[in-house]
């Protein structure tokens, strides 16, 4: 006879579990050639080439933290324009966007399917064509000359004498920016919020106001954000992807890259016109990293507060 131990146990490894691990693999391996060729590659690529100096047609030469150093030090229209311009825009239009998604999807909630439907579409329809907007519509509205709507409007009233520039000017552009923005902000995050109010299990709110609670702000505060905080913590990582990345605006309401005084410019912009104007790669590549180091942070400060806790 052979004693058995019975603290030794003999593993015997499942076949099944071996078939599992391949088919998640399988299932994960688009996502993940996906990931690498658009994303963790891309980024590889910009900081290898923020630490050179690339004018596309050379080859890249090595130029160690110059780029970065220029960038903080002698680069006067990023620190005394872009830069304000940039955390100025993104504080207006990011927070602002986002508290207007969440209102207008809650108010939507509260209405009959078929104009909720409708009139979602209808909100969501300029972040789908905003180009085509901005390219018409607001250009016309805030035209430079007589034909202008708002000059129109003005000088039908005697309020001014001769056209204004709105679109030139340094007073009015980044204004008119941040109102388009905010205009055209209802996109996938307001969507994500909608759905997310309208899966909350109503009997949370019948329970909730059989032990006290007494008005739709309570309602909204302990219940509604509470109960979603997924769509609302994507609802916020959209604000601010779409805040910092909204240079485009400036340029085509002015037709300028950089816009007119540096009133409207960007990060974005900034880097579009070392990188694609002047051919400064390297040093586009610099600012890039410094925008996505600005949108990691202010993307975990989201997660701080919508987040999981552990």
């Amino acid at each position: 006879m052979t004693d058995l131990n019975s603290n030794n146990k003999i593993k015997v490894k499942k076949p099944g579990h071996q078939k599992d691990r391949i088919r998640t693999f399988l299932l994960l391996l688009p996502y993940g050639l996906l990931f690498f060729t658009f994303i963790a590659i891309p980024i590889a690529v910009a900081i290898g080439l923020s630490f050179t100096y690339f004018d596309v047609i050379n080859k890249p030469s090595l130029a160690g933290l110059t780029n970065y150093i220029n960038l903080f030090t002698q680069d006067t229209a990023f620190l005394k324009n872009v830069l304000p311009n940039t955390f100025k825009y993104a504080l207006i239009v990011g927070p602002g966007g986002y508290v207007l998604s969440f209102l207008l999807a809650w108010m939507l909630a509260q209405i009959q399917k078929v104009p909720r439907t409708i009139l979602s579409l209808a909100i969501y329809t300029p972040s789908m064509l905003g180009n085509v907007f901005i390219g018409v519509i607001w250009k016309t509205v805030f035209s430079g000359d007589q034909r202008g709507i708002v000059n129109h409007f003005l000088m039908e009233l005697d309020v001014i004498d001769q056209p204004i520039q709105f679109l030139l000017s340094t007073d009015y552009l980044m204004n008119i920016m941040i109102f388009v923005s905010l205009w055209s902000s209802m996109g996938i995050g307001f969507l994500a919020m909608i759905s997310g109010i309208l899966n909350i299990n109503e009997e949370l709110y019948e329970a909730a106001y059989v032990d006290g609670m007494k008005n739709r702000f309570q309602e909204i505060f302990y219940i509604t954000i509470p109960s979603m905080k997924p769509q609302m913590l994507f609802g916020a990582v959209m604000a601010i992807v779409n805040a910092f990345n909204m240079g485009w605006i400036g340029v085509t309401l002015s037709g300028q890259n950089p816009t007119p005084g540096l009133a409207g410019q960007l990060i974005t912009n900034h880097i579009d016109d070392f990188g694609f104007i002047r051919y400064e790669m390297g040093y586009a590549a610099a600012v890039s990293v410094v925008l996505l180091l600005i949108v990691t942070l202010f993307s975990k400060v989201a997660h701080g507060l919508f987040g999981e806790k552990d």
